[in-house]
């Protein structure tokens, strides 16, 4: 018991350390005037509409399987939701942006709490069962969901491992919805 509790300390120190040392380099990178605009247009985008352009669109020309597609989706999103506001209460991580100062981001985060990001579980969320059944749209859905995720790194509202948590728990989430629907 004693040598797992010792082991899980030294796994989360080591995340914390590399965490740490990628949002130093993010919240001190001036970045070119495109990438700003376009993580601010990603995370925007991730605040909800780009996910309700792209249902919309889905269930007006989805073809035979936009039901089940905008479905899987919505319902991957909303348990996501429920998901990420409960872990974030429970983990009670601080945002790198609360830690120290970013270099050009002057966003306002949503809630104090930054473990997991909510953008990228959402933003994985609802594209992992349109790839299931659009995968003509790979290419579109992955770079949204993608930009969305950097752009949280990148704006200093959260540290890598929030993303690549809710980028997890998203994509299986929406693995899930599709399995059942």
């Amino acid at each position: 018991m004693r040598t797992s509790r010792l082991l899980t300390d030294n796994l989360l120190g080591f995340i914390a350390a590399r965490d740490l040392r990628v949002m130093r380099r993010c919240n001190n990178w001036m970045a070119p005037r495109w990438i700003r605009l376009w993580m601010i247009c990603a995370t925007r985008g991730g605040d909800g509409w780009l996910w309700y352009a792209v249902l919309l669109g889905v269930l007006l020309f989805g073809g035979t399987e936009r039901f089940h597609a905008a479905g899987a989706s919505a319902a991957s999103a909303a348990i996501g939701i429920w998901v990420f506001l409960v872990l974030k209460k429970a983990a009670n991580r601080p945002r790198p942006c609360a830690i120290a100062p970013h270099a050009w981001a002057t966003l306002l985060p949503p809630d104090q709490f930054s473990f997991p990001s909510g953008h990228t579980m959402t933003a994985f969320a609802v594209a992992t069962p349109l790839l299931y059944y659009y995968p003509d749209l790979s290419l579109g859905l992955l770079f949204c969901a993608v930009s969305v995720a950097v752009s949280r790194i990148l704006l200093g509202m959260h540290f890598l491992s929030d993303v690549v948590a809710g980028a997890v728990l998203g994509a299986v989430l929406g693995c899930v919805a599709v399995a059942a629907i």
